[in-house]
This record gives structure tokens, C-alpha cells and sequence, in this order.
């Protein structure tokens, strides 16, 4: 499989999710495709370092039991298997998920995290786990222009959660879900970040938004 190749696809799938402004509603249920924003008191290229790194996700990242790299391609780039916690009160068990990362750094000091699932020989379904299936996701990274020293997160994800699920109960939990990922990423990053970097100021916001 041409790793590369699919990485640039799924760049140009998330540049055009982030350019697309219509059509996105505040949620009261869930879409095929999730977007969900917050604003952080770091450098674009700080926030999207924190979330590209791979050793700490599961101290930060409630959702997860495992995220781990198990082959590097490139600097930029590597496959990772993923093990989720069971959520909504534990009516969706845990899933697994093998996804192709990627970052890339665009203009205007701009970067884009991509993943999206993979087949992996290394790591064929098992069955501990429901395999779950990642289309086109994505983080980008972007610097306020108020405000260079902050900068704003949009998250795209689509999954398929796979297995026997009623789609009330994926319709119910995942914005929640996606907002508790926000806030998980901020304490995170003021947990884990160096010393040297700058003060934190709880003057952040997030929304939750769908596209069908």
C-alpha cells in the first residue's frame, strides 16, 4: 500500500472539510461527520506537537486504553493501533482501531494531524476487541490572528464504531464525547508542557458542531 500516497489524499480530504464554512450546526444529535473546536492559550505549532506525540496520549486522553506506534514510515508519518475505553455507561464496549497518521505543516503556520484507518497485516482484527474503521479524521492547528500566541483546534472525525450499536446511542454520546476531548487536550498540554513555555490562562471555549 502506498502510505504516502493516502496521506496526501487525506490532507486534501481535511483541508477541505476545515475551508468548508456551510452547512454546520450547533449539535442536539450527531452527523456522519463531527467537527468540534476550542481555543488554546499555546502556539499553534506547541498544540499540534503535544497532540502528534504518541508517549503520553493515554495520561491525557480519557478515552483511550492504548495509542500506540507500531511502524514508522517517516518523521511525518507512522501507522498507530488504538484501543478505546467502553463509554455511555459501558452500552459500547471497547473498540480497536489501526490508523495512518500523519503531520504536515501548510502556510500561514498552519498544521494538519491526519489519520485514518489503515489495513495493517501486523495487526489483523482480534477477537478482544470490535475493529473499528477511521474514515478521513483530522486536527488542525491553526494561530489566532488576534492573538499569534494562542491558537484554535477544529477536529474532524467520522468513524464507524462497527459491532451490534443502536445509532441512538452513538447519536447521544459522541458530541459530548469530542467536547470532553477538547477539555482533556487542555489540561494535558498544561500538565506536559515544558517549563520554559508560557503560563496558562483558563480563558478558552469550545463548540460542537455536524454536517450530514
Amino acid at each position: 500500500m502506498d502510505y504516502k500516497a493516502l496521506t496526501q489524499q487525506t490532507v486534501q480530504e481535511i483541508l477541505g472539510y476545515n475551508q468548508d464554512k456551510s452547512g454546520w450546526k450547533v449539535v442536539k444529535i450527531s452527523g456522519n461527520l463531527y467537527r468540534v473546536e476550542g481555543i488554546f492559550p499555546e502556539s499553534a505549532s506547541k498544540l499540534s506537537d503535544f497532540l502528534y506525540k504518541t508517549e503520553n496520549r493515554v495520561t491525557w486522553d480519557k478515552s483511550l486504553k492504548a495509542y500506540n506506534m507500531v511502524h514508522k514510515i517517516d518523521s511525518d508519518t507512522f501507522i498507530c493501533h488504538t484501543i478505546t475505553q467502553s463509554f455511555a455507561m459501558g452500552s459500547i464496549s471497547p473498540r480497536d482501531f489501526v490508523d495512518l497518521v500523519s503531520f504536515k505543516h501548510c502556510e500561514g503556520n498552519m498544521d494538519i494531524i491526519t489519520s485514518g484507518s489503515v489495513d495493517f497485516p501486523a495487526y489483523p482484527p482480534s477477537s478482544n476487541y470490535i475493529r473499528g474503521y477511521n474514515h478521513a479524521c483530522g486536527y488542525v492547528c491553526s494561530p489566532l490572528q488576534e492573538n499569534p500566541a494562542h491558537s484554535r483546534l477544529v477536529m474532524f472525525v467520522q468513524t464507524e464504531m462497527r459491532g451490534k450499536l443502536s445509532p441512538s446511542i452513538i447519536e447521544a454520546t459522541m458530541p459530548s464525547n469530542l467536547v470532553n476531548f477538547i477539555l482533556n487536550a487542555k489540561e494535558g498540554i498544561k500538565t506536559h508542557k515544558a517549563p520554559s513555555g508560557r503560563g496558562c490562562h483558563r480563558n478558552g471555549h469550545s463548540s460542537f458542531l455536524r454536517k450530514k
